[in-house]
């Protein structure tokens, strides 16, 4: 066989897996989801196997099994908590009083308003107060909520099949470490299976190490905000705290999106209860807690995920982080620093011959 074939051969096979990929794109999703869960839960798997009773010794399967249960009912214990907490927050909004909210707003709408006029930004037959009152019965409008939980009601079943997946391939995950990393290697060109098993142990390490840590940083980030908004006073805490913590796995950006959520949620709750005088002292306190619970994360919790435990320059990420959110929005975001740690190892790999290579590479 001539290169030419060899060549054909595999871009054909090359291109075929990519369509495979897309074609069974929501199965390669649940196996990434449950790759990522099996290395959060492998810890657990570990400890349980060394639970001793006399001559008695856990089986493995059994601790796979205790593993994935704590997964669950973490995940169970959160819809619990905080479902109650969004549809409280919905019947909230659903009682502000618009009209009382906008005369309260008078003075600033009308220094907006000039300012629009001024620059030609708002034309003579528009008014701010029109404009405010259409978007805020968008909000409120309680068919708004209903027609999410029809939605919601309409896709419970590929919701359940999507979970009952997930835990399948997660529990098979738990009870062979090496499953994914076999797959991986049968898959690969023979010729390449030393390398292809460097990438997977490497890539193992360090995303175990990252996502452990983003775990401590999430439930850190959330306690340090709820505990700030108790003690200032501020009501919806808990889910305020949720919210600005869960936001902080998208690295930098996300505590600005997460003090966001929460300034509009202290807001929306003092309107709906007409505490109008307050909506400073609270859009100060929701702010000054952030400061504070992001400062703490930047010097203490941030270097130990992102530069220790993925091995990368802040520089690195930031810039990762604002390219995979240009191409992906938010969910790229989310996924940035794995993928791009993974490209990393695969390219230490291959492409050891360029400089650039060999300088983003050099920690790991």
């Amino acid at each position: 066989m001539n290169n030419t074939h060899r060549i054909a051969i595999a871009a054909f096979g090359f291109l075929l897996t990519i369509f495979m990929i897309w074609y069974f794109s929501n199965i390669v999703i649940y196996i990434i989801i449950s790759a990522v869960l099996s290395m959060i839960g492998h810890p657990l798997v570990r400890r349980f196997d060394k639970i001793q009773f006399f001559k008695f010794k856990m089986p493995h399967a059994l601790s796979s099994f205790f593993a994935l249960l704590i997964l669950l009912l973490s995940f169970i214990g959160f819809i619990w908590v905080f479902v109650p907490l969004i549809v409280s927050q919905a019947q909230m909004l659903s009682q502000i009083n618009i009209p009382e909210t906008l005369e309260f707003f008078k003075e600033p709408i009308d220094s907006a308003k000039a300012f629009l006029y001024q620059y030609n930004l708002l034309t003579t037959d528009q008014t701010i107060e029109s404009l405010i009152e259409v978007q805020l019965n968008s909000i409120i409008d309680i068919a708004t909520f209903s027609s999410f939980f029809t939605s919601l009601l309409n896709t419970t079943g590929t919701i359940l099949m999507a979970i009952f997946s997930i835990l399948f391939i997660t529990f098979f995950f738990l009870r062979d470490e090496h499953m994914f990393e076999h797959f991986v290697i049968l898959v690969s060109p023979e010729k390449y299976s030393e390398e292809v098993k460097r990438i997977i142990s490497q890539t193992k390490f360090l995303l175990s190490r990252y996502f452990l840590g983003l775990m401590l940083e999430l439930f850190s980030m959330m306690t340090l905000i709820t505990i700030g908004l108790i003690i200032l006073g501020i009501e919806n805490a808990l889910m305020i705290g949720f919210l600005g913590g869960f936001m902080n796995i998208i690295p930098y950006l996300g505590p600005l999106i997460g003090a966001s959520m929460g300034v509009m949620i202290g807001v929306t709750t003092s309107v709906s209860n007409g505490m109008y005088d307050k909506i400073h002292l609270i859009t100060y306190g929701i702010i000054g807690t952030f400061a504070v619970a992001n400062l703490i994360d930047n010097i203490l919790l941030q270097p130990m995920i992102y530069s220790k435990s993925v091995k990368s320059r802040p520089i690195e990420i930031f810039i990762v982080i604002i390219m995979a959110g240009s191409i992906a929005g938010v969910t790229g975001m989310i996924v940035a620093i794995p993928a791009y740690t993974v490209i990393r190892v695969v390219a230490k790999e291959f492409l050891t011959g360029s400089r650039l290579v060999q300088k983003l590479t050099e920690k790991i």
